[in-house]
C-alpha cells in the first residue's frame, strides 16, 4: 500500500492525536525532556501539529534523550560529526529498530516497485568496510538492502571500474535497476562515465553545497543527466539519523519533495517562530510517528526550506524544497565528498 496518499487534511487529523499520545509518552519516560516541557511551559492539549512542542535536533548531540530502560536499548545510532564535534546518539529498542527499515522500504516502494532491482552503487565498496561507518558508508549498506547484484562504480582507489559497470549493463541494462549515489558523487561519476542509464532509477541525496558551488541546481542535475546518461527517474530524499526510516522523497516531476502518510514538515519563520505561508522560506521542522523509544517526533532541524503547494502536486500533501544550512548552523558531516571527487 502507497505511503503517499493522505491529502493535507487527513494527513493533519491522522498525525495530531498520535503525535500528541508520543508527547506525553515520552514526558512520562524521559526525564530530560520532561524537564525541558516543563520549562518552556508545554502542557497541551493541542489543536493542531503546529502547536507541539519541538526539540531543536542539537540536543542529540548534547544529551541523553531516550525513553526506553537502558537494558531495552537495542541499537544506538550516531550521526556523523565533523573532527571535533560530537554526534546526535539516537537510542532504539527492538521494536523502533524493526519499524525503521520497513517504512523506509515502504516509502522508496512508491519509486522502486515491490522487487528488489539489480543495484549500482556510485561508490567504492571500501566505504562499506570503514570500522567506524561515517554517514556515507551507512546510507551505502541502507540502501544495498533495497538492491541485489551490487556493482561499485568506483574500485578500490577510488577510480571508475569501467569493466565492472559494463559488465553489469550487460547484464541488466535492459530492464529496470537501482543507481544509488550521494548527489555529488553522482553528478562527478555518472558524468564521466556517459553510460546508457535509460532503465534505471537513480535515488540520491546528502547536500547541495558542492553542486551549488559549481553552479548547478536541481534543475540542472536532472537535465544533464537525462542527455548524457538517458537518466529521466531521478528521485532526491531528505532525511537524518534523528528520524531514522523517515525520508522525504522526491516526486517523479521533480517538482520538489514530498511528506509519507506517516510523517510530515513545518516550515517556521525564524523571527516568529509562527508556521510561514506558502512560498516564504524558513527553517524546517520535521515530524514523524516513528520515533517510539526517543523523543524525535517533533524536531526542528538547522537547514532552511520552502512549501511550494499544498495537494497540488503529483502525490497529496506538502511540496518543499530544502534550501540549505543555516546561517552558522554547525556543519554536518559531509555524505557527498570523498577524496577522490575533490573539485
Amino acid at each position: 500500500m502507497s505511503v503517499f496518499r493522505l491529502s493535507e487534511g487527513e494527513r493533519e487529523a491522522a498525525l495530531l492525536p498520535r503525535l500528541a499520545e508520543l508527547t506525553e509518552r515520552h514526558r512520562r519516560s524521559c526525564p530530560p525532556y520532561r524537564r525541558i516541557l516543563a520549562a518552556i511551559g508545554a502542557t497541551g492539549p493541542y489543536e493542531r501539529v503546529t502547536d507541539l512542542p519541538w526539540l531543536p535536533v542539537r540536543l542529540f548531540k548534547t544529551h541523553e534523550l531516550r525513553s526506553v530502560p537502558e537494558e531495552r536499548v537495542f541499537r544506538v545510532l550516531t550521526s556523523s560529526g565533523t573532527t571535533g564535534q560530537a554526534p546526535s546518539r539516537v537510542y532504539l529498542d527492538r521494536e523502533a529498530a524493526a519499524a525503521q527499515p520497513r517504512m523506509l522500504a515502504a516509502t522508496l516502494r512508491a519509486v522502486l516497485g515491490e522487487r528488489r532491482l539489480p543495484m549500482l552503487v556510485v561508490d567504492s565498496r571500501t566505504v562499506t568496510r570503514d570500522p567506524t561507518l561515517s554517514a556515507r558508508g551507512a546510507g551505502v549498506l541502507g540502501m544495498m538492502t533495497f538492491g541485489r547484484d551490487h556493482t561499485f562504480v568506483l574500485d578500490e582507489r577510488g577510480r571508475l571500474d569501467r569493466r565492472a559497470v559494463e559488465g553489469f549493463l550487460a547484464r541488466h541494462g535492459h530492464e529496470p535497476f537501482l543507481v544509488f549515489g550521494f548527489t555529488f558523487m553522482a553528478w562527478l561519476h555518472l558524468l564521466e562515465l556517459r553510460a546508457d542509464l535509460s532503465h534505471g532509477v537513480l535515488i540520491h541525496s546528502g547536500g547541495w553545497k558542492k553542486l551549488a558551488d559549481r553552479a548547478v541546481d536541481n534543475a540542472a542535475f536532472r537535465t544533464r543527466l537525462g542527455e548524457e546518461c538517458g537518466l529521466t527517474r531521478i528521485h532526491d530524499f531528505y532525511g537524518m539519523v534523528e528520524q531514522i526510516g523517515t525520508v522525504f522523497l522526491e516526486g517523479p516531476e521533480g517538482d520538489g519533495l514530498y511528506c509519507p502518510d506517516f510523517a510530515n514538515v513545518v516550515i517556521r519563520d525564524p523571527e516568529t517562530w509562527l508556521e510561514a505561508p506558502t512560498g516564504v522560506p524558513g527553517v524546517i521542522e520535521v515530524v514523524s510517528t516513528l520515533p517510539t523509544s526517543y523523543p524525535g517526533h517533533v524536531l526542528l532541524t538547522e537547514d532552511l526550506g520552502v512549501v511550494h503547494g499544498v495537494d497540488d502536486g503529483v502525490w497529496p500533501g506538502k511540496r518543499f524544497s530544502v534550501l540549505g544550512r543555516l546561517p552558522r548552523a554547525e556543519t554536518r558531516g559531509c555524505s557527498d565528498t570523498s577524496g577522490q571527487a575533490a573539485a
